[in-house]
């Protein structure tokens, strides 16, 4: 029998640190996809280095990372442009161990990465490298090829930009917990009441379809149309699916909890939520785009930390 082959002392740092760049990466690109083949892509220029020049593998894989998932936004970023309806980020589903971690899940929510989705290439891999894995300012300078000035230039410009557009509130977490299972329940029993009671007064509601299934072109706004239209999915046929095949279920997306929607034989959409003050429900970030679903569809569950 074939023993397997053990790991040389290339592949283990790398593997040591693979956490790290897929969570750099799904954060610089917001999507899971690119993320994947952005490490697979630095894997590949890791094992083709001189490693006996590297001091610090750490700070070299993340300044490959991030280099390579800024050619990437560049590269995609007419794409984005001219996407058909919102473009939301791909959810990915994540353990309750991110969901403790405020910092960690408030950084890879959807609400963050929607603003992130608004910056430049370089803001975000800035904004991303010293407010989400505390690098310095020193190290971020080597990690995008820039000097230091303009790293801390790029940063103020990235924080304002994001503290100006980002929602302010954070509701606690057992709190968002609970409303969502309210919201789950109300949904899946049609029940327009409770909904009109958890959602906010201006609650929007943003549905990413990609062009590939129907989905509103806008956001949804306003309390009872909103309500509406939740409380009549369970009446209706969607993307060819009866009412009686479809299932949801309550699940870790994106480091808060959300909602799964499965037809007999493949992932249809998912929820995640942002909350007011008061804890209700002010945003809902609905992805149906069956390129985004592969992620949730595979079933991992990724740690953002």
């Amino acid at each position: 029998m074939t023993q397997p082959q053990q790991a040389g002392p290339d592949q283990l740092a790398f593997q040591q640190y693979r956490t790290l760049l897929f969570s750099v990466a799904y954060r610089l690109l917001g999507t899971a996809a690119d993320a994947e083949d952005v490490v697979q892509d630095a894997w590949l220029k890791w094992s083709a280095a001189d490693r006996s020049q590297v001091a610090d593998p750490k700070a070299y894989l993340t300044r490959i990372v991030s280099n390579l998932a800024m050619e990437r936004l560049r590269s995609t970023r007419h794409q984005r442009e001219t996407y058909v309806g919102p473009w939301l980020p791909e959810p990915i589903l994540t353990g309750p161990d991110t969901a403790d971690g405020v910092a960690a899940a408030d950084s890879v929510s959807m609400a963050l990465l929607v603003v992130l989705e608004t910056l430049s290439p370089l803001e975000r891999a800035v904004f991303v490298l010293k407010e989400v894995f505390a690098f310095s300012y020193a190290e971020i300078a080597e990690a995008v090829e820039r000097s230091e000035p303009a790293v801390r230039q790029a940063a103020h410009r990235a924080r304002g930009h994001v503290q100006a557009r980002r929602p302010r509130f954070t509701a606690d977490r057992a709190r968002q917990r609970e409303v969502t299972e309210r919201f789950f329940a109300a949904t899946t029993g049609g029940d327009i009441n409770t909904l009109m009671e958890l959602l906010s007064p201006d609650v929007t509601l943003w549905t990413d379809g990609g062009g590939k299934v129907r989905q509103a072109l806008k956001p949804v706004v306003g309390l009872e149309t909103v309500a509406r239209w939740f409380a009549g999915l369970g009446t209706v046929t969607y993307q060819g699916i009866e009412p009686g095949q479809m299932r949801a279920e309550l699940t870790w997306i994106n480091g808060g909890p959300g909602v799964v929607f499965r037809g007999p034989d493949r992932v249809v959409a998912t929820l995640t939520f942002d909350f007011d003050p008061e804890g209700r429900i002010s945003t809902i970030h609905n992805v149906a785009n069956p390129d985004k679903l592969h992620a949730v569809a595979d079933g991992a569950r990724h740690d953002l930390s």
